[in-house]
């Protein structure tokens, strides 16, 4: 593995490291200060995927940025416009490719692709100058009561088959069933959608939907990386749906911990699964069912990335 490559990893997961052993959960935290949209591209409104949602919502975290949009300077320029003097960009990855040709003794040669990540800066909209008005707009605030009759409308669409009662939330495999303690029971309405968006997450991976099977990826920590899947499945899907995420299992940040700090791929691997998970519920929540042929952007293996940058 080459040593840029290496960094990539490296850094993203060791970012993410930082955050949880602070006791913050970067995928939960944006909703709570009002920056929780999901990311997007201004120019081509492209919504941003996987590990590079959390990258950014880690700089709007950081520095308080409220609109989700970002662009890369390339694409400010060809606007006529430009990123303020003294502003960094923020680093996200996306999928590249390279030809390689292999020699075999006979002398024969043989090319095939081999597919790399690589770095690439955006920046805020807020950090720039001179956009077009229409970018600098924030997208309007949805009432959280309408949110919230959204989010309800949505998950009945989606069709699990959910049981109600008990005093505790979990997926259960054998019947292909979601348990939820009453809808009263929970301290707000929003964390109650939260809690069954989780859970749903979860449900996407059974055999006849996803077939998220983790356990030859991640061993005994299978478990774990199920968890953290879910977890930031349903903070896209809350982002998305425009109600307030909450940590589900706050007990499993020590083995999101132990997981990322022994694999480095584990957070791509995981943010990818979790992007696909969130897709799948989407498309059912917002159509009543699977749209068939459906492919997300084009991606490393499991590693989620955009597959090129904004130019």
């Amino acid at each position: 593995m080459s040593g840029a490559l290496v960094s990539v990893y490296e850094t993203v997961t060791r970012s993410i490291i930082d955050e949880l052993e602070k006791g913050a959960v970067p995928w939960v935290k944006p909703w709570k200060t009002g920056i929780g949209a999901s990311p997007r591209n201004a120019v081509s409104q492209r919504a941003y995927r996987g590990v590079n949602i959390l990258l950014l919502w880690g700089t709007a975290i950081e520095h308080g940025y409220t609109n989700p949009a970002w662009l890369s300077f390339t694409q400010a320029r060809a606007l006529n416009a430009h990123v303020r003097k003294g502003e960094h960009g923020t680093r996200i990855v996306y999928a590249s490719s390279m030809t390689k040709v292999d020699s075999s003794a006979d002398g024969r040669e043989t090319e095939k692709q081999v597919r790399f990540l690589k770095w690439y800066s955006v920046f805020n909209v807020e950090q720039t100058q001179g956009l077009p008005e229409h970018l600098y707009e924030h997208p309007p605030e949805r009432p959280i009561a309408q949110s919230l009759s959204n989010v309800d409308g949505f998950i009945r669409r989606i069709g699990a088959t959910v049981c109600h009662g008990g005093d505790q939330a979990y997926y259960r495999p054998e019947g292909d069933v979601i348990m939820l303690p009453l809808a009263s029971h929970f301290e707000s309405p929003s964390t109650y959608y939260a809690t069954s968006l989780h859970e749903h997450a979860h449900w996407s991976g059974h055999p006849t939907r996803l077939d998220r099977d983790l356990s030859g990826r991640f061993g005994s920590r299978a478990y774990g990386a199920e968890e953290l899947v879910a977890e930031l499945a349903a903070a896209f899907l809350c982002a998305a749906l425009e109600i307030p995420g909450e940590l589900r299992h706050a007990g499993y940040i020590q083995s999101w911990l132990e997981l990322l700090a022994h694999d480095k791929k584990a957070i791509f691997t995981a943010a990818s699964a979790a992007s696909r998970a969130a897709d799948y519920l989407r498309h059912l929540g917002e159509h009543g069912e699977w749209i068939r042929g459906y492919e997300e952007v084009d991606r490393m293996s499991d590693l989620a990335t955009d597959s090129s940058p904004a130019t």
